[in-house]
């Protein structure tokens, strides 16, 4: 065989190689620098949301019909790669975009399509996703937030919890229960504007990473809003949540990576450059086990969320599986190779004063959202058992 010879199984296409040169350059220039601020002062990062929208990285999923740049699933996936490489809590914004999007592009009627997803293309506003509540987190079936008829209108009453980028994004994706006798088949989903009258928001959240992303509760206090944005069928909600997760898991994934990553490139150049007894670091044989391990457990993260993200785009019938477990692995990956990279560098590991220590209070909420990893675990031995 000619050694030149095309083979293009198990590569990237070159459009999206592209892209990620693309996003890497406007991450290093523009989202970096901002990155340690951001953690310090809890603030949500204008300035690289205003470099991501100036690219159209903020919301890169949204299809072209709408404004957006169409990007598939895969081309997404790198996007939050990443921007998370250099900012976890920046990653958040596209990520976010499309887990609150998510259920209109399932789901939602064209006209609701066209309201909602429009201004999201053109970075106006964000949108965020209602789901969890203070008593309703893994058994999200158990939500208690109303929604009442009222005519030609709902009248939503409850409180939402743990929502990211509550209260910057002007869009929410509500899930609500509209027939309390049955349970999941008994929630619908909704959008809710943060202009409608009665919504309101708690106090941000203190939290160990991603602290550039606001996390704060949602509060629907007689919020009475059209019948029409109502996404898809009274009832279904509950299946458009676990839908949208399905493929939204595969972002998680992928910001886990781009965390690791980040995290492996900081430890390989500290390790090159750092001398003891009398040579770099990186000469001694226990570090390069570390350094073969980290890089070993990314790069299968990476392929198994990058296979996750194909099926996505596809919307195969093993995607619920594969999500969960690109969810999973890349996430337990990340805490291993951020917490190594934090070892690695010694003392100066456990300073602010370098990023590492960030990147492993950064990786651990990956473990957690979006269904924790006990929970992806059963989603997985589920799907195999139904095999």
């Amino acid at each position: 065989m000619a050694a030149e010879q095309s083979f293009d199984v198990y590569r990237l296409p070159e459009e999206h190689e592209a892209i990620r040169e693309a996003v890497r350059e406007v991450c290093t220039a523009k989202v970096a620098p901002n990155a340690a601020e951001a953690d310090e002062t809890g603030e949500f990062p204008k300035a690289s949301y205003d470099a991501l929208r100036a690219a159209d990285f903020h919301a890169p999923h949204i299809p072209v019909e709408y404004g957006g740049a169409g990007a598939d699933a895969l081309a997404t996936a790198i996007v939050i790669e990443e921007v998370a490489r250099a900012c976890a809590a920046s990653s958040l914004i596209p990520a976010v975009n499309k887990l609150g999007t998510m259920p209109l592009l399932l789901a939602g009627s064209e006209e609701l399509k066209r309201k909602y997803l429009t201004p999201i293309a053109s970075g106006d506003a964000m949108f965020s996703y209602c789901l969890s509540e203070p008593e309703a987190g893994s058994d999200a079936a158990s939500m208690t937030t109303k929604a009442v008829r009222d005519g030609d209108h709902w009248v939503l009453n409850g409180v939402k919890r743990w929502i990211t980028n509550a209260g910057v994004s002007e869009y929410y994706t509500v899930f609500a229960v509209t027939d309390p006798t049955a349970r999941s088949k008994g929630i619908s989903a909704f959008v809710v504007e943060k202009s409608d009258s009665g919504v309101s928001f708690g106090a941000p959240e203190k939290k160990l990473g991603i602290k550039g992303s606001p996390t704060r509760e949602v509060y629907f206090d007689n919020v009475r809003i059209p019948a029409d944005r109502m996404i898809g069928a009274e009832g279904t909600g509950f299946a458009t949540a676990m839908r949208t997760l399905d493929h939204t898991r595969v972002t998680i994934a992928a910001q886990a990576v781009g965390i690791a990553q980040g995290a492996l490139d900081y430890a390989k150049g500290y390790v090159q450059e750092r001398k003891q007894f009398g040579k770099p670091v990186a000469d001694f044989q226990g570090v390069q086990f570390m350094l073969a391990d980290m890089g070993m457990k990314l790069e299968a993260a990476r392929q198994l969320t990058y296979a996750a993200a194909g099926r996505s785009e596809r919307g195969d019938a093993d995607l619920t599986y594969f999500g969960a477990a690109a969810k999973c692995f890349a996430s337990d990956a990340a805490m291993e190779i951020t917490t190594d990279a934090v070892q690695l560098l010694g003392g100066y590991g456990y300073t602010r004063d370098y990023p590492v220590e960030r990147m492993m209070r950064d990786a651990k909420i990956t473990q957690i959202y979006e269904g924790t990893n006990q929970v992806q675990r059963i989603v997985m031995a589920r799907q195999l058992l139904k095999g």
